[in-house]
């Protein structure tokens, strides 16, 4: 009986499996593989058997498997006919007692299809919960975009105002976040470091620009070869009197205590070192004229120079008294140059004779025990100066004698012993970038210095324009292109920071630098607000200048208009002189840069503060304003704010000595003004209009823009002087710079002691050679530039033609 039951539920529960899994193939026209993987629910099996029932051994069921096989091949098409209860065989024991556990196992199989069947109403009751179950999710997910979508929303409204649509506004707005209250506070926390080293500086203003919104800020170090003051004081001694002088002519006897860091500030860094006996020997500014007329009068041979700075680089003057054999140098401020009330007449100063960059890797001179020069040189104040020269000059300004020697002295022979010295230290850079939108791969650079010779006022001007300018990106602007700001280190020693940061980004600044700002001393007076740019920027600085003096007016004390393209001195010289990139810089001093007066800056004199300078920090927020506007027009415009018919004419005005300019030349300078005008106003003009601006077209035309004055780089000049053709030298005449030299060396064949000996011709021949080859550079440098420019008409000519 035990038997007939058990044999009967297996023979009811597998017919009906049959009839299922065929009904399952009939609707699908197939097997339904893995459908127990994808709804819920568990499987109605009749599980009544005891376990001592199941463990009883009986026949396998391959026949079903057989039938299960056979409705996979033919696609279930034909269910066959019902199974025979009596070849039905028992269950074989499974290893798993449970349901649960028996149907894991038959899932493992990779030829198991579910064949099982439930009832009715539980499938039905299961189909509905699937679609309730996927409709609530349906649900819940576009409810949650929807919160996400609105949250976007929200923050972009919330966290995106609205840029100023208008240039002024934009202008009128940043303007009025520069202050002199603020600049006066950000000084003060500056002037307040506990630590003056110049790495404490750098990090501080690291600090200060990564809190001010700059997001890439950058500190970086160079090892450098520093020429320092040495252990004790440079000396000058009388022979005669046997009396020994201090640079800024103090008696050695009479220095007081606080004498000693003043003396060690008055040295010549990378001059020769060692002592030396000779004549004293007045060369006046040291031109040619003046050492022409020393040379007639003298031997020359190991003589001591007494120098006056100003009229032409100093490195050109030491260049020539080497060559005509002095062995040292005094150098000073004449007092009739100085500007009034300086009161310098007794302060020695400080100069360097490095042109630029790391001296270890341009390569020191041997000879003269690792300096630069084999002079022994040594700046000294106008007071001793007078004493060396026996001269009774005196006064200042109009009512002033200028020193010199009275004819027939009798020369004093002195000593002067120079004992700087050379050490390795390192010198920090702050480079911090605010990213531009449309050409991030366009740099406007902003270079400040922040050694202690300065006070912290140029580095309070440089916090005050990040601080105005990051402020502005929060209320939604984006700049153009990307602003850089640099604080270089070494400044004071030869520009030592910039040289080398513009060396090792040399490759990209060529091609990506559109412009320098610079900052290397904003306020070193208060009598006259000067504006020195390329030719390039000379219409952008007088707009903005002329604006200072619009908004002067209504105020009154208004400085007069000072816009000129002299050679500018400090950082700006390694990207206007060695890469040519447009520049332009704001500043007040205290006098007019005049022929005498234009190299005075080359005297680093102590500084006085900038809260003793400018107590009110009127005349820094003045720089500053000026400055910011200059930023705001090079990185926002969209077109640069360049003019190359500026450029054109500079060339003209500086070719009017027709004693030696050839027709060919001023044939070329009349073409290239030609060709300026038409692709200023042909080219830039539709630019310009927002309407038929189109991005390609701007970028391009900037590009021609940009690399104008990389035509007028000449290969080499004398000591001292630019490279770039396009900065003039301080004169009554305007005239290239490298002619002004040619000039004077072709008197200086005629003077050397060293020019080779040649009968009359050929000394004709080899002292005009250098003149003809300054012409020969001049010209081609013209060409080359008009070249440039019809390259750019012809390339816009056929863009417009491919737009069409």
């Amino acid at each position: 009986m035990l038997k007939y039951r058990i044999l009967r539920k297996i023979i009811v529960r597998n017919q009906s499996d049959i009839m299922a899994y065929r009904k399952v193939c009939d609707a699908q026209g197939g097997p339904l593989v893995g459908e127990g993987l994808h709804c819920s629910g568990g499987l109605d099996l009749d599980w009544d058997l005891d376990k001592e029932e199941l463990q009883e051994p009986g026949p396998s069921m391959d026949r079903m498997q057989m039938q299960h096989i056979d409705c996979q091949r033919s696609a279930c098409s034909d269910p066959g006919p019902d199974p025979d209860p009596e070849l039905m065989e028992p269950i074989q024991p499974s290893v798993s007692v449970s349901p649960h556990g028996r149907f894991e196992r038959l899932q493992e199989d990779p030829n198991y299809i579910s064949h099982f069947t439930r009832a009715p109403a539980h499938k039905g009751q299961r189909r509905l919960h699937c679609f309730l179950l996927r409709y609530f999710l349906a649900a819940v997910g576009l409810f949650v975009l929807g919160l996400l979508i609105g949250w976007f929303t929200h923050t972009q409204s919330v966290k995106r105002p609205v840029p100023p649509s208008d240039s002024s506004d934009l202008l009128e707005e940043l303007l009025k976040g520069i202050t002199a209250e603020k600049i006066d506070a950000l000084q003060k926390s500056f002037s307040s470091l506990p630590d003056n080293s110049e790495e404490a500086r750098a990090r501080y203003l690291y600090r200060q620009w990564v809190g001010l919104g700059l997001t890439d800020v950058h500190l970086s170090n160079h090892t450098v070869l520093l020429s320092l003051p040495g252990s004790t004081p440079n000396t000058i001694t009388d022979r005669s009197s046997h009396q020994c002088f201090l640079p800024n002519g103090t008696p050695c006897d009479q220095r007081g205590p606080n004498d000693l860091p003043r003396q060690q500030f008055s040295y010549a860094a990378y001059s020769a070192v060692g002592s030396l006996q000779g004549e004293v020997v007045d060369v006046q500014y040291g031109s040619v004229d003046d050492l022409r007329r020393a040379k007639d009068s003298l031997n020359l041979t190991n003589r001591i120079a007494v120098v006056k700075l100003g009229q032409a680089p100093l490195l050109y003057k030491l260049s020539l008294l080497s060559e005509l054999g002095f062995g040292g140098a005094l150098l000073y401020v004449d007092p009739c140059d100085a500007p009034l009330g300086s009161h310098t007449s007794n302060q020695a100063f400080r100069v360097t004779l490095n042109p630029g960059g790391n001296p270890a890797i341009a390569g020191l001179s041997r000879e003269a025990g690792g300096s630069l020069t084999s002079l022994l040189v040594q700046p000294i104040s106008a007071f001793l100066a007078k004493k060396l020269l026996s001269s009774s000059s005196a006064g200042q300004g109009d009512s002033c004698v200028p020193l010199a020697m009275p004819s027939n002295t009798e020369r004093k022979k002195i000593t002067l012993t120079v004992g700087s010295q050379l050490s390795y230290k390192k010198i920090y850079n702050v480079v911090g970038y605010l990213k531009g939108r449309r050409n991030p791969d366009r740099y406007v650079l902003v270079g400040s210095r922040h050694d202690s010779d300065q006070r912290g006022g140029a580095s309070a001007i440089m916090n005050q324009l990040i601080a105005a300018l990051t402020e502005q990106t929060k209320q939604g602007w984006v700049p153009d292109r990307t602003t850089v700001f640099c604080s270089w280190g070494g400044s004071a020693l030869g520009n030592i920071g910039s040289y080398e940061w513009g060396k090792d980004n040399s490759v990209v600044l060529q091609s990506s630098a559109v412009a320098y700002v610079s900052l290397n001393s904003p306020v070193r007076g208060t009598e006259t607000l000067r504006a020195a740019a390329s030719p390039t920027l000379l219409q952008l600085t007088s707009d903005i200048q002329r604006r200072q003096l619009l908004s002067c007016i209504r105020g009154g004390n208004c400085p007069g208009p000072n816009v000129s393209s002299l050679q500018l001195p400090g950082d700006v010289s390694f990207f206007a002189n060695q890469l040519a990139v447009p520049t332009v810089e704001f500043a007040f001093e205290q006098t007019k840069p005049e022929e005498n007066t234009g190299f005075l800056s080359e005297a680093q004199f102590s500084v006085e503060s900038p809260e003793t300078l400018d107590p009110l920090f009127k005349f820094h927020e003045t720089i500053a304003k000026m400055t910011a506007e200059a930023i705001l027009r090079l990185v926002n415009d969209p077109v640069l704010p360049f003019y190359p018919l500026d450029i054109a004419l500079d060339v003209q005005n500086k070719l009017k000595d027709k004693s030696v300019i050839s027709p060919s030349m001023l044939s070329s300078a009349a073409s290239l003004r030609d060709h300026a005008a038409f692709f200023q106003s042909e080219t830039m003009r539709p630019a310009n209009d927002p309407k038929e601006r189109d991005p390609s077209h701007v970028r391009m035309l900037n590009d021609v823009l940009r690399d104008l004055e990389k035509s007028f780089i000449i290969p080499q000049t004398p000591p001292g002087v630019y490279r770039n053709l396009l900065y003039s030298l301080p004169g009554k005449t305007s005239l290239f710079s490298v002619l002004r030299f040619s000039q004077e060396a072709a008197l200086h064949c005629n003077v050397s002691s060293k020019a080779v000996k040649h009968n009359a011709t050929d000394k004709e021949v080899l002292c005009h050679s250098t003149m003809n080859q300054s012409l020969s550079l001049i010209l081609r440098a013209i060409r080359s530039a008009e070249r440039l420019v019809c390259f750019g008409l012809d390339l816009f000519e056929n863009y417009q033609r491919e737009a069409k």
